[in-house]
């Protein structure tokens, strides 16, 4: 890996951050403000990883299928091919940094004749997978919320509180908009939120993976930790690259750090998670006193049995809460500067309103644009959970393959033509971006097939479905119109 400077270095320009320079070199003027340190980069993007918010919300999914040894080993075999995608995207966000990052990655990345429909497909599965995400954070903040109301009103077994469906989706809009209001505040100022939200998922994490196991009256053995194997089931930074200064080094920096520090601390919070896990069934079953919450048990009843109380396993869960909230906020922020970005470059409808900054300098439309389709596309889980998870899917593998687009031509089609910038993988440049596309491959197949047999209405999985009809309507919409008037991302550097 190589880090250097000198390619960007102008003697009439020499007072301009590189990365604003860098921009003006792709043809664009520097619009949002370029606040953000490497230390705020760094924070935004790993509030947005946010292990607090991963592990807790998808613990259950790793109990249910395979258990602590699944968890504990697939965790690294997972995290090995991911720093593969992250270092691939580093070395082109290096070269490219511009707000719309993917899909202006892969136009300049596809070639002249290609550019277009490759921007096109990448921008528009980049930005419903990020819609996605948020309404996937944000529901589960909500959904969490509900499991601390149940908790604090005594239980699902002591005549706890349990809030409806209506309740939840009215918690997911209050989130929704607290995290619209301070995304309309000026990036100095949410990056003082950034920085305490890096904090918080920092400090919360390290606290929680010592505080259960040294609570919990009964912990597992290090045998069922590492060994485990759970079958008794029942179902059978890229988009912030312009607010950041010096982005062509930084922003890469901010991507491969985050992700490797993401690693370390994630496994260590499942580890002190898994060792307070005595009893999985226990912990799944919806008759528990929080309703089938696995983290949410494991907290309450540690104090509980200990302290004659769960009154700290709630707080402990508040902590999550906060920390979920957080990721929630760097979700809207970076939805926004992609929306922001594909508008400016007249791929979205309307799109000259959806990129208008205000007098901070902050893209408020595309923030309360935002917001609005995440709170849209929860509702849907009022009518069908089926089909709420069917696009909440799209997060996942809609995302992934957003992330591979790029990386897939610049290993192809820009093999000899791509032009590295300060970060760069050198002469491994080329297979680690192969590693990258054939993982995200492997992942968008597994991640496609049935969890559980007989397959059912309940148990099919619906990912698949979800992506095919987003590929449809991406596809479709440039048949019809977009093929006829978007010509790929726009210089504006003479407006």
């Amino acid at each position: 890996m190589v880090i250097s400077s000198s390619s960007y270095q102008v003697n009439d320009t020499a007072s301009l951050d590189s990365g604003h320079l860098r921009l003006r070199q792709l043809g664009y003027k520097q619009v949002l403000r370029r606040d953000l340190s490497v230390v705020s980069n760094f924070a935004m993007t790993f509030s947005i990883i946010s292990v607090l918010t991963g592990v807790t919300t998808l613990y259950n999914t790793g109990l249910n299928y395979g258990g602590p040894v699944v968890m504990v080993y697939g965790w690294f075999i997972v995290s090995f091919f991911t720093m593969f995608v992250g270092f691939s995207m580093a070395e082109i966000c290096s070269s490219y940094p511009t707000s719309g990052g993917l899909y202006y990655w892969s136009a300049k990345l596809a070639g002249p004749s290609w550019a277009p429909f490759a921007s096109w497909i990448t921008g528009w599965f980049n930005i419903v997978g990020q819609w996605a995400g948020t309404t996937s954070v944000d529901f589960s903040l909500a959904q969490l919320i509900q499991v601390i109301v149940l908790l604090s009103t005594g239980g699902n077994n002591g005549g706890g509180y349990v809030a409806s469906k209506y309740a939840v989706i009215g918690f997911h809009g209050a989130i929704l908009l607290l995290h619209a209001i301070l995304n309309s505040l000026p990036i100095s100022v949410l990056s003082f939120f950034v920085q305490l939200a890096a904090a918080w998922n920092f400090v919360g994490v390290f606290a929680l993976m010592v505080l259960i196991p040294t609570v919990a009256k009964e912990t597992a053995s290090a045998k069922f930790v590492f060994t485990n194997f759970n079958s008794d089931n029942d179902e059978g930074i890229h988009n912030k690259s312009e607010e950041t200064k010096g982005a062509d080094i930084n922003g890469p920096k901010g991507i491969v750090s985050s992700i490797g520090i993401s690693i370390i601390v994630g496994w260590g919070y499942q580890l002190g998670l898994t060792f307070a896990v005595t009893n999985i069934k226990h912990l799944l079953s919806e008759g528990n006193d929080a309703g089938g919450y696995a983290v949410a048990e494991v907290f309450y009843q540690a104090f509980k049995s200990r302290y004659g109380t769960g009154v700290g396993g709630i707080i402990c869960l508040g902590v999550i809460a906060v920390a979920i909230f957080f990721c929630g906020m760097g979700s809207i922020t970076s939805n926004s500067r992609m929306t922001y970005a594909f508008a400016r470059d007249g791929a979205m409808p309307l799109s000259s309103f959806w990129h208008k900054v205000n007098k901070q300098e902050v893209p408020i439309n595309a923030v309360w644009l935002s917001a609005s389709i995440s709170f849209c596309m929860a509702l849907t889980s009022l009518g069908s959970t089926v089909a709420f998870q069917a696009m909440v899917s799209i997060a996942t593998i809609g995302l992934y393959i957003a992330y591979a687009l790029p990386i897939f031509f610049r290993v192809t089609l820009a093999r000899k033509s791509f032009v590295p910038g300060p970060f760069n993988l050198g002469c491994f440049g080329i297979l680690v971006g192969w590693i990258a596309v054939l993982w995200v491959a492997t992942i968008s197949v597994l991640f496609s097939l049935p969890v559980a047999y007989p397959i059912t209405e309940e148990t099919f999985n619906y990912t698949p479905v979800a992506l095919g009809g987003l590929f449809i309507l991406v596809v479709s919409f440039w048949i019809l119109s977009g093929r006829y008037w978007f010509k790929g991302p726009i210089t504006d550097i003479d407006k």
